[in-house]
């Protein structure tokens, strides 16, 4: 049970912390609420109206999330290969290349399709 103590603290801490922000930024933040303070910003740029329904976003934004979350993936995978590279051998380095030419192709693929072009 000793070695969940420190994890038990650190819940505590951050649970203490995020308690204290809110309670700090209700005390501090502004009281007197008018127009320009509700509007959205938009880097000075008056904000266009949204339709009722939320509007449609493009779908450019999802593809972009998803390429970032592919390659962030294949970094999170490199690290710990490039760390253990001596101990894996002949065996490990098959296993990251092929992974790479994997990620490569899907990388091929969105870019001929026009996936990286913003319009």
């Amino acid at each position: 049970m000793s070695l969940y103590v420190p994890i038990l603290v650190l819940a505590a801490l951050s649970a203490v912390f995020a308690v204290f922000s809110i309670v700090m930024g209700s005390l501090a933040g502004p009281k007197r609420w008018n127009r320009a303070k509700l509007s959205a910003y938009e880097c000075g740029i008056q904000p266009t109206p949204q339709p009722l329904g939320g509007g449609r976003f493009p779908i450019k934004y999802y593809l972009t999330a998803m390429l970032f979350i592919v390659f962030d993936i294949e970094i999170i995978f490199l690290y710990p290969w490039a760390v253990a590279f001596d101990r894996l051998g002949m065996f490990g380095l098959v296993e990251m290349v092929l992974f790479i030419v994997t990620v490569l192709v899907a990388f091929a693929y969105v870019w001929r399709r026009g996936g990286l072009e913003w319009d």
